[in-house]
């Protein structure tokens, strides 16, 4: 690994997975420690929101931070490393115990906590590019309109049932799809070239290819090239072709209906009408406008070493 295993930082959601983030992160530290040495690596727990983040931040002497949970603590424990100047941002690894683990999906990480220990054990590190959005870093994904609106009503699902994974998705899509079917006016320029005004249905932002626990939204998205793909659906769309494409972008292959517009910039400069349903990596954010650009490989992410190759 690029730069070594000295100390280690294992940031923990107890919470996560209705509970199965607590028993997941006591395995990880023994496996880690099995190998690593006992006093190599220090586990600590979020006690709240924000948590994993001022962790992250402070974490002096770490080589490498690994973030245990879901993909709203990954995205924390990301800001803040990224918070730290570049020359002293250590590794960072992650350890799927989540919902959508649609970041861990894209790094090539196994959701089996002994099989994502051994799999980081064994990675390199491979600077990866972070989007940002209004000054916070989103790892994977930033949406507007529909998308974030599903986001939304699974989390809320979520919580009131404890049930996960892409049944709860596409529960949420279909609900959504039939109750709230909005389009929104929008004013976009990509890479600083003359604004665009046009209507969406949803507008997605992508590091990687994946969001909503496994929907290929980008098909073609790479973590290290430097870019931001974006999909756009545009109306008219009634409810049963909103359903047909939704279903279609579970493989990716969504992108051929004439309603989809994907696109590829370095900066984005978006405005609303009004503020729109809008989330990243799963987090709540609000607004009217956005300003989006790409750190390009600004973190050192552990990867399967099969990742690395391709």
């Amino acid at each position: 690994m690029d730069k070594g295993w000295e100390k280690v930082l294992l940031i923990a959601n107890p919470a996560a997975q209705n509970g199965n983030g607590g028993p997941a992160a006591e395995r990880a530290a023994k496996l880690l420690r099995a190998t690593l040495g006992e006093d190599a690596v220090v586990l600590a727990r979020t006690a709240g929101p924000r948590h994993a983040s001022e962790m992250a931040e402070r974490a002096e002497g770490c080589s490498t931070v690994i973030a245990l949970g879901g993909d709203g603590v990954i995205h924390e424990a990301a800001n803040g490393i990224m918070r730290r100047p570049a020359g002293e941002r250590p590794a960072f690894g992650v350890i799927p115990v989540g919902s959508g683990n649609d970041y861990a999906r894209t790094l090539g990480i196994s959701e089996n906590v002994d099989e994502a220990c051994a799999q980081l054990l064994a990675a390199r590190a491979l600077p990866v590019d972070v989007g940002r959005v209004n000054g916070h870093w989103f790892v994977e994904t930033l949406s507007f309109g529909l998308d974030a609106a599903i986001a939304i009503d699974t989390m809320d699902r979520r919580k009131r049932t404890g049930r996960t994974g892409t049944a709860l998705y596409m529960e949420a899509g279909v609900n959504q799809l039939l109750r709230h079917l909005d389009v929104r006016r929008y004013r976009a320029s990509f890479d600083g070239g003359e604004p665009e005004e046009s209507l969406s249905v949803m507008f997605a932002v992508q590091v990687g290819p994946y969001y909503g626990s496994g929907f290929k939204i980008c098909p073609d998205a790479r973590i290290d090239d430097g870019l931001l793909d974006v999909c756009i659906a545009h109306p008219p769309v009634g409810v049963a072709r909103a359903l047909y494409i939704f279903l279609r972008a579970k493989a990716g292959t969504h992108t051929r209906f004439k309603q989809i517009e994907m696109r590829r910039c370095r900066t984005l400069r978006l405005e609303f009408d009004e503020p729109p349903p809008a989330q990243m990596d799963g987090e709540l954010i609000e607004g009217r406008s956005f300003e989006v650009s790409v750190d390009p490989q600004a973190l050192d992410v552990l990867v399967p070493q099969a990742l690395d190759a391709k």
